[in-house]
């Protein structure tokens, strides 16, 4: 069957450490060499970015065909980057949030100043103290609209592939958090909850205090979309929902025009439209690279496949897993997914029986590709009763004797986590990474 190639891309958030374990605010500096390093190895600069603090850099990749060609230039971006690093005497600590207390430098440009204002500084701090991993899976050329979410123009197949890709994304929420759960301690305390999940996206359900616990509509999951105008109703509303948040903290509604943000833009949702062409992916924790190639390789090939097979992704009414029933692919209704399934992924994860079978669904539905990288997920699959996330690996290494984490061993645990990803980056095929995922033993079991 002749099936149109779309692109995937990603984005990794990382902070900046020194030797000791500190975190570093020469952000700027750093992206500078990177820069430099970039243009003298012909590569393009732009792929090296600065975030919102000055202790945070994110390191993207361009638009890749297949999972085996993303891997690839990701790995080589974060080579080059770690290089500029050693160079200036500082370190990628590469988990989602720091393990111990910090107060964020953000930077001066009037966009932060409005979210801060609009959601509460100390709210939206937490965003400058957890990272993140975006994926983006790219829908047909010019279906988004920034101004109107979905263009008029676009044809009836193009807008069905972009509902079926937003709909997949979307039920794919909980399995990675689930699987990408990397750093179990945060401001210093480990609380048995998935950090960046509760600290970014909040809940007022389950009393998670995050930077949109009060605005689910603008940083929480959304519903499914039943259709295309579904879809579209859902950013307006959320746009209005943010320029209601804004007058309520007294921000006038020009003054967030002039900072640039439109309608896609006022979007932090764990899965949302961007106005590159793509659904992105916003709910994966930063995390080790044998993590994220094992991400790339399950969200490549479920995407794939829906496109492949022309399959129409819809929630049923009491469904808890994956099932493919004839050209439907049934996925958790979102009345489960949002609720006891995310409540659950963020707690439990995939030691619970509920959350392991869904998983498990996932896995099996990408594994029958085939292709590079199904054979780890199928063996990922099997073992997937004895698979323990990079968090759980910690918590055995790390487990502090007070209900804090002294700053000793917060320090040593970052420097250890730093030398984990560099140590990764020496062993990994970079030519061939996902060939290394169905062979290597030590991206199945995680050893980092």
């Amino acid at each position: 069957m002749d099936v149109i190639k779309r692109r995937i891309g990603i984005e990794q958030e990382f902070f900046l450490v020194d030797e000791v374990g500190h975190l570093s605010d020469r952000a700027d500096e750093f992206l500078q060499g990177c820069h430099l390093m970039a243009q003298a190895q012909g590569l393009n600069p732009s792929y090296f970015v600065p975030e919102f603090v000055k202790s945070m850099v994110e390191i993207n990749t361009p638009p890749a065909y297949t999972g085996t060609e993303l891997a690839r230039v990701y790995l080589k971006n974060l080579k080059l980057a770690l290089s500029v690093a050693q160079q200036m005497g500082l370190r990628l600590y590469p988990l989602s949030s720091y393990p111990l207390h910090t107060m964020p430098v953000m930077r001066d440009h009037p966009n932060y100043h409005i979210q801060a204002r609009t959601v509460g500084l100390p709210k939206f701090l937490h965003a400058g103290k957890c990272t993140g991993t975006h994926l983006h899976l790219e829908v047909p050329p010019g279906v988004i609209d920034p101004r109107v979410a979905v263009s008029y123009n676009s044809t009836s197949a193009e807008r069905e592939e972009l509902l079926n890709i937003y709909n997949l994304a979307t039920a794919c929420d909980s399995a990675l958090i689930s699987l990408t759960r990397a750093c179990p301690f945060y401001e210093g305390q480990a609380f048995g909850l998935a950090a960046h999940t509760i600290r970014y996206r909040g809940s007022k359900t389950f009393g998670w205090e995050g930077v949109y616990t009060n605005l689910q509509p603008v940083g929480g999951l959304m519903p499914y979309a039943d259709s295309v105008e579904d879809l579209v109703e859902q950013q307006f509303a959320r746009y209005y929902a943010w320029l209601q948040a804004m007058e309520k903290a007294g921000i006038e509604p020009n003054l967030f025009k002039e900072a640039g943000v439109s309608l896609l833009k006022s979007a932090w949702n764990p899965v949302r439209l961007n106005k590159l062409g793509t659904v992105e992916i916003r709910c994966i924790d930063s995390n080790f690279p044998s993590v994220i190639l094992a991400i790339i390789t399950l969200l490549e090939k479920v995407a794939h496949r829906v496109r492949r097979e022309k399959l129409t992704v819809r929630p049923a009414k009491g469904m808890q897993i994956f099932e493919l029933v004839g050209n439907h692919l049934y996925v958790p209704d979102f009345e489960y997914l949002s609720g006891e399934l995310l409540y659950t992924s963020a707690t439990e994860g995939v030691k619970n029986p509920k959350v392991r079978a869904y998983v498990d669904s996932i896995l099996q539905f990408a594994s029958a590709l085939g292709g590079e990288g199904a054979n780890f997920l199928a063996k990922l699959s099997r073992h997937l009763d004895q698979y323990q996330t990079i968090e759980a690996r910690i918590l055995q290494e790390f487990t502090p004797t007070t209900a804090q984490l002294s700053l000793d061993a917060g320090l040593r645990l970052v420097r250890s986590c730093c030398e984990k990803l560099e140590a990764q980056l020496s062993w990994i095929d970079i030519e061939n990474p996902l060939t290394a995922l169905d062979t290597d033993e030590r991206l199945l079991l995680q050893q980092h």
